[in-house]
């Protein structure tokens, strides 16, 4: 067996397997690669047992073992498992020197003892090493990790262990203590250069002793935690990432960063889901950099709905488009159903124009927000209509099956132009623009390339060329996309794809002087904590504990002029205040459209 390089639940041991409450059959049906049975002779009989073995009362080897791992092999046409890439290991602990016994046992099990994907490994009371080349070909041995063998033993080993207790205290918090680790990390390294696979016993079994354990290269996993270990591994790809090349940051200048001077214009960037678990895996990933953490005005937004303690997107960007709490599904509405007066109202007032961007579905929630008024959010046919008689002019994402003819040709109406492709769109065009690709809703791993920062750049020369400014909300949808899936490498490579927009926006306001960039979240998802990761290899590894919203509060970050407003913690509906104020817009109560 080779130093894994990947893990699965081929590399777990379920330790002492026959105490377990199912025996065999529960490491079984997760795909364990190792089970582990003491062995006793009683009345001539395997028994299974750790400290003694009474006939009548512990079960025997062969009826918890060999026969169920038989009829296995039977229905898996001579495999182990259904998977046939998936080998078994069965490591046998004698408490007594009974060795010739298990070999006649096992030589009335030929479809097991012939088989190449079985291996039956004999550990504890063990005959003198020099006499083991003359057993069966079936039977391999255990060998003690901290001795040396000679070439023909070696031959016979099919598994290298050793006590971690007797070369470490720790009790898998933390870290394993570098004195310790060095000679820990040097036995496996001397057992795989032998080729050979290793295993502790009475290691610490958590989630921490896991990732530890994994990044010494230890081949199994001792468990005593079937069903938790099982899936702990079978989750292992979509709870770490790996990124090669981290994206380069902007470097800010800082020049109108904090001071108190009019704002022109606004560039509100919501990451959907984005809490700073989820920023600090994109960190990690690009190897310690991002753009949003050179930004110096920090604050964090409490992001609970009207009704409820755990808010979602819909009323989520409600309150950062409107200032008004309101309920869980509703959108540009209050929590008794009246219409809201939205950021695009107050701003055209002043001549000032809106563009919207996503990374998803243009009448999901948060764009939807910014311009539509509803109590349910998933009616798109309503955001459709509502879009229509918004004063945004400029929206860009992906379209949905609601979409049709029909609804083109209200929104032509209403002055917009629809089309299919950013570069569609012409500046200086006397129409509003609709830019529905479907490209837009591609994760970025899978084709959606560099769709954000090219939409981005395209609003920002539509939209500047009103001298009176504008307001421009630009939404990483798909944050959120990889934390309900709890799919770390889709939210990481999210969270990267949009700190690149922050780096163009964060550009953009100091070659302007009198933009104000905010970049936020409408709640975090997934309950992300990450658990291990490494700056120079852009390696991360977390564990989600929902795969729904939590109540954590989510960071506020804020670029230019007036940025210092945003320091502090305060509820998501104070972004929106505070905005208005960075504009010198007075907000009312007045109804929306």
């Amino acid at each position: 067996m080779a130093q894994p390089t990947a893990y699965t639940t081929a590399n777990a041991h379920s330790h002492n397997d026959y105490e377990k409450p199912f025996p065999f059959q529960a490491a079984y049906n997760e795909g364990f690669g190792s089970m582990e049975a003491d062995l006793y002779l009683v009345n001539d009989i395997l028994l299974v047992g750790h400290d003694t073995a009474i006939a009548g009362v512990n079960p025997s080897f062969e009826s918890l073992y060999l026969q169920p791992l038989e009829k296995a092999v039977a229905k898996n046409n001579g495999y182990p498992y259904a998977d046939h890439t998936r080998k078994l290991q069965l490591l046998i602990d004698l408490k007594k020197p009974v060795l010739d016994n298990v070999v006649t046992l096992l030589q009335k099990y030929p479809t097991l003892t012939n088989n190449p994907n079985i291996r039956f490994v004999i550990s504890g009371s063990r005959p003198d090493p020099a006499s083991w080349p003359k057993y069966p070909a079936f039977i391999w041995f255990d060998g003690n990790l901290n001795q040396t063998y000679a070439a023909a033993v070696l031959e016979k080993i099919g598994l290298m262990s050793i006590g971690f207790t007797k070369y470490s205290k720790w009790n898998g918090k933390g870290r394993i203590p570098a004195c310790e680790l060095d000679t820990i990390q040097q036995m496996i390294t001397s057992a795989h250069t032998l080729g050979k696979p290793v295993r502790f016993w009475a290691t610490p079994d958590n989630v921490n002793a896991w990732y530890h354990l994994m990044k010494l290269k230890v081949d199994y996993l001792n468990t005593d935690r079937i069903a938790e270990l099982g899936a702990f591994l079978k989750k292992l790809p979509k709870t770490i990432h790996k990124n090669d090349k981290a994206h380069e940051l902007y470097p800010p200048q800082y020049k109108n960063d904090g001071l108190v001077k009019k704002v022109k214009n606004v560039i509100l960037i919501i990451g959907d889901g984005t809490g700073l678990a989820q920023w600090y895996s994109g960190y990690t990933a690009n190897h310690a950099r991002l753009n949003v953490f050179n930004m110096r005005s920090i604050g964090l937004s409490k992001t609970s709905s009207y009704d409820n303690f755990i808010t979602d997107s819909a009323p989520g960007a409600t309150a950062l488009a409107s200032g008004e709490k309101t309920n869980n599904r509703a959108v540009g509405v209050d929590h008794t159903g009246v219409a809201l007066t939205l950021i695009p109202d107050y701003v055209a007032k002043k001549g000032v124009s809106t563009g919207l961007i996503t990374s998803g579905d243009m009448t999901d929630a948060t764009p939807a927000a910014f311009y539509g008024h509803s109590a349910e959010r998933s009616n798109s046919a309503r955001m459709f209509s509502d879009l229509g008689t918004s004063p945004v002019q400029l929206i860009m994402g992906a379209g949905n099956s609601t979409f049709n003819d029909t609804v083109e040709r209200a929104l032509k109406h209403h002055g917009f132009r629809v089309v299919n492709s950013v570069d569609s769109v012409r500046p200086n065009a006397p129409h509003k623009w609709v830019v529905m690709d479907e490209r837009a809703q591609q994760p970025v791993a899978k084709g959606r390339g560099e769709w954000l920062q090219q939409a981005f750049s395209k609003s920002l020369e539509t939209l500047s060329a009103n001298k009176n400014g504008f307001f421009l909300m630009a939404e990483g949808a798909q944050v959120d996309h990889g934390g309900h899936d709890n799919d770390l490498s889709w939210l990481a490579t999210e969270a990267m794809d949009l700190d690149r927009l922050v780096g163009k926006a964060m550009q953009f306001a100091d070659t302007n002087g009198e933009t104000l960039v905010v970049v936020t979240a409408d709640h975090e998802t997934g309950g992300l904590t990450l658990m291990d990761g490494n700056y120079e290899s852009g390696y991360i590894g977390g564990q989600f504990s929902t795969d729904d919203h939590t109540a954590i509060p989510v960071p506020v970050f804020a670029y230019g002029p007036q940025s210092r407003l945003f320091s502090g913690v305060y509820e998501n509906t104070a972004i929106f205040n505070k905005i208005m104020q960075a504009l010198g817009i007075q907000p009312g109560k007045t109804a929306g459209n």
